[in-house]
């Protein structure tokens, strides 16, 4: 059952990633996984009507994030048992009778679920090995000559876990400092909760009085005025006392376009290390350091093949080694190729981060209209630059799942309203110009394509 149980918290993490924290808190949360049987993974709550909310609202998540994990379908079943609630409450208050302050220290994670990320169990390489080296200085001098660090790269490459890394060596060797570590989203959260209860005395007490800061994501407080003003006054107030600051982005400063001048400029005073993605013998180093932290042997043909296919994103490489190792579990025998075929498959088909694909969009376009990117996000009213900057609102809008106007807006200083005209245009030139109507579509046809 032990295994099960693990198998759902790994779950229960990526649904976490999909709904609000209330949602997650009200009925998600208190879920009890009973068992795993002839494909059906059994639930217990303990009223109808939350039988009623998971099966319509929240079986689908629970079903796709579960082949995440375990690499098949399912199917989900909920059971009601009233004396389910007695065992609910009692966990409450286990909860309401633990310490807190390991809860103010961490934010977003608990201490147990970063504990394994350490400089030993990071794979380190050429495309990673400058912000490995800088991060390890900040381990063993805090508040010295690193002092801020941004660490920047696309998803799923390591920042975290070099932030981890960071956190675990600082309590190791301070045990007794105030070590905080967050994330762009919770600090804004977090500000908003203070701000409307009238008590910012408590948010500014939290973060301008530790030893070290250490902020995921940076680039969410791009979000709102508000925010911007608080971390401004947050940095000010750890450098000028000598305070560790550490940061993750998936963006370098200069291309986070509404950030505040004040805040870009002390982030480019600092040490900017950013991360590529792995080459192939990185890649394949990552795998077989995943397979034995699991318990399980994978042969070279099979390590090869993943690294082969999975080229860009350390944790899609780590997703599929687990998922391996979870259909060993449940089967008692190692997948097949072709069954890892599949995973991969399953993997390498996901949706690649907006950045990621941003990125391809304005490369193909320039390439296509011989044109700058630095002419693409200018003011430049030339012909080719101008529809080169149309085209490029267009496919964002077509690629991109749910993103919005103002979103595509903020990659070219512009706001929705200049946007949907941008995307208008090109919508009549492709009705009327068979031309153009092939040159949009082979843009799209290379951006989804390109690895």
């Amino acid at each position: 059952m032990d295994t099960l149980n693990d198998i759902w918290k790994e779950v229960l993490a990526l649904c976490k990633k999909e709904v609000s924290d209330v949602m997650y808190n009200m009925w998600l949360s208190p879920l009890e996984f009973y068992k795993l049987e002839n494909d059906t993974a059994v639930f217990i709550v303990n009223a109808d009507f939350r039988k009623t909310i998971i099966i319509t609202k929240f079986a689908p998540l629970i079903k796709k994030c579960f082949k995440e994990i375990i690499g098949f379908d399912v199917e989900i079943d909920v059971v009601v048992d009233q004396a389910f609630d007695e065992k609910t409450e009692e966990e409450k208050n286990k909860k309401e009778e633990a310490p807190q302050e390991e809860k103010e220290e961490t934010s977003s994670y608990s201490k147990k679920s970063f504990a394994s990320y350490t400089f030993d169990s990071f794979v380190v390489g050429k495309s990673n090995l400058f912000a490995y080296n800088v991060a390890k200085g900040v381990a063993e001098n805090p508040g010295g000559q690193y002092n801020p660090l941004l660490i920047y790269g696309n998803s799923g490459l390591g920042k975290t876990h070099l932030l981890f890394a960071i956190y675990n060596e600082l309590k190791r060797r301070n045990p007794n400092d105030v070590i905080i570590y967050t994330t762009g989203e919770s600090f804004l959260n977090e500000l908003v909760d203070c701000v409307s209860k009238k008590n910012t005395i408590v948010f500014h007490n939290k973060y301008r009085n530790v030893d070290a800061l250490l902020m995921d994501d940076i680039q969410v407080i791009q979000k709102g005025e508000m925010v911007q003003e608080e971390f401004f006054h947050t940095f000010n107030a750890l450098d000028n006392a000598g305070k560790q600051i550490i940061l993750t982005s998936d963006l370098p400063p200069k291309e986070m376009s509404i950030l505040d001048e004040r805040i870009r400029t002390r982030f480019e005073m600092g040490v900017l290390a950013d991360i590529q993605p792995p080459d192939i013998e990185t890649r394949k180093a990552i795998i077989k350091r995943k397979s034995q932290s699991l318990g399980i042997t994978l042969n070279e043909s099979v390590t090869e093949y993943i690294a082969t296919k999975i080229k860009n994103n350390i944790r899609q490489l780590e997703g599929t080694v687990k998922k391996i190792e979870a259909l060993k579990r449940v089967y008692g025998v190692m997948p097949t190729f072709e069954q890892i075929q599949d995973i991969v498959k399953d993997i390498t088909s996901d949706s690649q981060p907006v950045s990621v694909i941003v990125e391809k969009i304005f490369s193909t376009v320039s390439e296509t209209y011989g044109v700058s990117l630095e002419d693409i996000k200018s003011s430049g009213r030339a012909q080719n630059i101008s529809q080169a900057r149309n085209v490029c609102m267009y496919v964002m809008k077509k690629v991109i799942p749910n993103i919005t106007l103002k979103e595509i807006g903020v990659h070219f200083k512009k706001d929705h309203s200049t946007v949907l005209h941008s995307v208008k245009r090109v919508e009549t030139s492709i009705e009327s110009d068979q031309i153009f109507k092939n040159t949009v579509n082979n843009i799209i046809r290379e951006v989804k394509e390109k690895n």
